[in-house]
């Protein structure tokens, strides 16, 4: 590629900037980056954020921080070092915390949005005028420009993880924000609609799947997700991650968010999994166990609480070195729009 190469007209190139500039043009100059490389290059750097740093923090927060109306969270955001903003270059990850009595006052926005329930139960969650419990373990959709709030009557703090698709959002000059004149939403007259037409995962109602902007079911349960994960252990283990499994959209079969995928995966004991590196981004929360991600040759040792996230093209690989005890990770990573764009490539051992 000529901008790979010494250039023969730089000093023509540095003469036309200004003249050019005048018209809103440019061409490329000898000290500008490269448009291309050989691989990617990412300034998203690999971190692992460790529980026993976050929670004195989640304290902190909920002592000091007050959750007020208008759409503003309590929040500690998972800000990666190499970026201006953000986790990764497309998505925000954040840990919310919500004390007993309160209530996240309901507002609606662009960015696709996702919980993961880190620990605690009894939030309710109202999306669209359907209401759904939140408890440890289950994750609960907000597809974009969606109403929703939360409340939470129970006795010591609740905690989550939100991820929005905030970062491709701006990227793509798409923001929209709007809070309600109401504290909370209404609550249509069947609040858990979508899973009682849904949640089997196995059936659904006759005819046509109905042409939806997006995935129509809400939440999948911590129960379904880890009964679904433990009969998969009865298959043959994928070689870069052993057992691992996707939240899927119901009705399409693809992933359970356009922009954002979800995924549960079990590092048994004893297990080594295979390296293997891809573009797209990714972040990691440790359900339960311990283990070891290799990144580049650098060994991150991460345990329950814990999250991680690994640079994109980065070669990584996980190993779980106890004798009986199962390691459990939930992922959320951009792969669905990496894929949709056509910009997705994986490589994996032969």
């Amino acid at each position: 590629m000529a901008e790979l190469q010494t250039m023969q007209d730089a000093d023509a190139r540095r003469a036309l900037k200004e003249d050019l500039a005048r018209f809103h043009c440019r061409v490329h100059q000898p000290d500008d980056p490269p448009l291309f490389t050989r691989v990617p290059e990412s300034s998203v750097e690999t971190v692992l954020w460790r529980w026993k740093d976050l929670e004195p923090l989640l304290e902190r927060l909920g002592q000091q921080l007050s959750l007020e109306a208008g759409g503003q969270r309590r929040t500690l955001r998972l800000a990666n070092p190499g970026l201006a903003f953000g986790t990764t270059h497309t998505f925000w990850a954040s840990i919310q915390v919500i004390l007993p009595g309160e209530i996240a006052s309901a507002h609606r926005h662009t960015a696709n949005a996702f919980r993961f329930i880190m620990h605690g139960n009894g939030a309710t969650t109202t999306v669209e005028g359907e209401r759904y419990a939140m408890n440890e373990g289950d994750l609960v959709l907000t597809p974009g420009m969606m109403w929703h709030d939360h409340e939470y009557r129970g006795d010591t703090p609740m905690i989550w993880l939100d991820v929005l698709d905030i970062s491709l959002m701006q990227a793509m000059h798409a923001t929209f924000f709007e809070g309600s004149k109401e504290l909370q939403r209404p609550v249509g007259p069947v609040p858990d609609r979508s899973f009682r037409q849904y949640g089997s995962g196995l059936m659904s109602p006759p005819g046509r799947p109905p042409s939806l902007a997006h995935n129509p079911l809400l939440v999948y349960s911590r129960e379904t997700a880890m009964s679904a994960l433990r009969q998969a252990a009865g298959l043959e283990p994928d070689p870069c991650d052993d057992v691992i499994l996707e939240y899927r959209n119901p009705v399409t079969g693809g992933p359970a968010m356009k922009t954002m995928g979800m995924r549960l995966q079990m590092i048994r004991p004893g297990v080594h999994c295979k390296p293997r590196r891809h573009t797209g981004s990714k972040l990691y929360y440790v359900v339960q166990g311990e283990g070891t991600t290799i990144v580049d040759g650098v060994p991150y040792e991460w345990s329950r609480g814990d999250f991680m996230t690994v640079r994109p093209w980065a070669l990584h690989e996980h190993l779980n070195r106890s004798a009986d005890q199962e390691a459990v990770l939930f992922q959320v990573n951009d792969f669905p729009a990496m894929e949709a764009l056509g910009y997705y490539r994986e490589e994996r051992p032969a």
